[in-house]
């Protein structure tokens, strides 16, 4: 008997025009492009102008996900968004993007994970489809991180940029094997004891304003290698698969020394590793789906590769997908 399955019908993205390079950076800093490259690989990232908010973003690539999967708005059953940067308090971000699409059926709502938030909202979407309560979903990654950057701290604001990126889910069927088509698993997690390790220092209840992020990289970088193997591991025993039969790794894009530490840890070799971390910096819950749409648009990502997703994040939460293009 055949199986539910959310097949990828299309990817977007959208990045502010402004670049921000890490010379730029050097003026107002005490850093150099040489320091910031050769500790996370970043050589730019895109800055939102003035005004331009998250939902915008987030409504870019949510229709140049649409053009992509030849999807009217009409036909979307639900919209995730996920963001720890949403234009208000609320209403979600995501019924702004609902409203702006034209969309007046269904149900939007934004998740919240940070940098895991992409893996998290395609993992809530996969379950509606495989519930039958969805057949076409939006899922977005979009995020302002520029608007609670501290930028006169060098360890954090050289880090961070904004994006967004977004896929659209279709559900389709089956034989519950890792031949099929489309998402064959997702694993989640989270351990909120490490919340001082990376978190921001304000909040409507706690401060009453947005704040600031605040991290420890050192600490940060040992739990992500760590935490993002076992996720890695999970989604490879889950379905019966090596790090071998890998065709494409796209990470988390937070830092190049993560990348390669987490790729060699798991076994995946360098040239299958998707990195847009040197043209992106680190976008949070944007950054697997503008790396997911780098690759797809420039032909890396092919019918019937095998595609590993994963992120990790503040609270901590990390996460992982395994997807059959």
């Amino acid at each position: 008997m055949g199986v539910i399955r959310s097949h990828v019908a299309g990817v977007g993205a959208y990045l502010p025009s402004r670049v921000v390079s890490n010379e730029d950076l050097a003026v107002r800093l005490d850093t150099s492009d040489a320091w910031i490259r050769e500790r996370t690989g970043i050589r730019e990232r895109r800055i939102a102008a003035d005004g331009e908010l998250t939902s915008d973003l987030a409504l870019a690539a949510a229709q140049d996900a649409l053009r992509a999967a030849q999807v009217r708005p009409a036909s979307i059953d639900m919209i995730v968004l996920a963001t720890a940067t949403p234009d208000e308090t609320f209403p979600a971000t995501a019924t702004t993007v609902q409203a702006r699409l034209g969309m007046t059926r269904g149900f939007a709502f934004d998740v919240q994970a940070v940098c895991s938030g992409f893996v998290y909202a395609l993992s809530v979407a996969d379950n509606f489809i495989k519930a039958g309560q969805a057949k076409t979903c939006l899922v977005i990654g979009a995020e302002t991180f520029s608007r609670i950057l501290d930028w006169n701290d060098r360890t954090t604001a050289v880090l961070f940029g904004d994006g967004a990126g977004a896929v659209v889910l279709e559900a389709g069927t089956g034989q519950g094997s890792s031949a099929d088509r489309g998402i064959l698993s997702t694993h989640l997690f989270s351990d909120g004891r490490q919340h001082d390790l990376l978190y921001v220092d304000g909040g409507p209840s706690k401060t009453r304003t947005t704040g600031f992020l605040r991290m420890e990289g050192r600490e940060v970088f040992r739990h992500a290698v760590v935490n993002l193997t076992e996720a890695i591991d999970t989604a490879l025993q889950t379905n019966g698969v090596s790090a071998d039969d890998i065709d494409w790794f796209v990470p988390h894009q937070a830092n190049q020394r993560i990348l390669d530490a987490t790729a060699r840890k798991a076994g995946v070799h360098p040239s299958r590793v998707v990195s847009t971390v040197a043209h992106h910096a680190n976008t949070s819950a944007a950054s697997v789906p503008l790396a997911l749409a780098t690759a797809v648009g420039d032909g890396r990502i092919k019918p019937g590769n095998l595609v590993l997703l994963e992120a990790m994040g503040g609270g901590f939460t990390w996460g992982s997908a395994l997807i059959r293009w």
